[in-house]
């Protein structure tokens, strides 16, 4: 580990400072992530450019190794946490410079379950992509998952269940949003271990997202169709 320890980030070039903060993220290092981000933000790198081509390209890279199995829960959520270090820093200046959001994400866990880890990771990489997440925990009735999007006007709501007996309750949000005409104003992604396919096109959902990286790969493409249809 020794060589590690002498690796001085702002010696590094910006290439090299933006490779190693890959791997600092990788590792989970939040410390060095956030160090890494004022390096940049000193040399005069846009917000928006650092969270791309460091912390987002990063933390793809973190996903497609969770995807693949070669990560685990832990280290994700790790690697999450590092993410956040950076992103804590770079918001309020994001916000400043009206940098394009990828969208934005209403995400919960229904009524009767309170299972989080999954919704939370769900949460975390689509931050790391770049989306806007407002995550409104477990155990959520119809009626917040329904005031949450008339207040925060998202691209997409996210419904997670970790138990089969809650898992019908995706269709009484989903059936809700029918009635009261708004579900085609949004994208409606699912997940959680007892769901499929079938179970999501039965209830009406977009798409049934099997973890959070095919969660935050779904849902750009599901967007951009979206901006597409609106454009055309």
């Amino acid at each position: 580990m020794s060589d590690e320890d002498d690796i001085v980030l702002s010696e590094l070039d910006d290439d090299e400072l933006v490779q190693q903060m890959h791997d600092d993220l990788y590792d989970g290092l939040k410390e060095e992530i956030e160090e890494g981000v004022n390096i940049l933000l000193e040399r005069g790198w846009q917000p928006y450019e650092i969270l791309t081509k460091a912390l987002v390209a990063g933390m793809t890279i973190v996903g497609h190794d969770f995807r693949d199995g070669i990560l685990f829960v832990p280290e994700v959520l790790l690697a999450a946490g590092a993410m956040k270090g950076g992103m804590a820093i770079l918001k309020p200046l994001l916000v400043e410079t009206g940098a394009p959001r990828m969208g934005k994400m209403v995400i919960g866990t229904v009524k009767g379950d309170i299972h989080d880890i999954g919704k939370n990771l769900v949460a975390m990489m689509m931050e790391g992509a770049g989306f806007e997440v407002v995550d409104l925990g477990i155990n959520n009735a119809v009626e917040k998952y329904l005031d949450a999007l008339e207040t925060e006007q998202p691209d997409i709501l996210g419904m997670s269940a970790l138990l089969t007996t809650t898992m019908p309750y995706m269709k009484v949000v989903i059936d809700t949003m029918v009635e009261k005409g708004i579900r085609d104003d949004y994208i409606v992604l699912v997940g959680g271990a007892p769901l499929n396919e079938e179970f999501s096109k039965a209830i009406g959902a977009d798409a049934y997202c099997r973890d959070a990286a095919v969660a935050v790969e779904t849902a750009k493409a599901q967007v951009a169709r979206k901006h597409n249809q609106v454009g055309a």
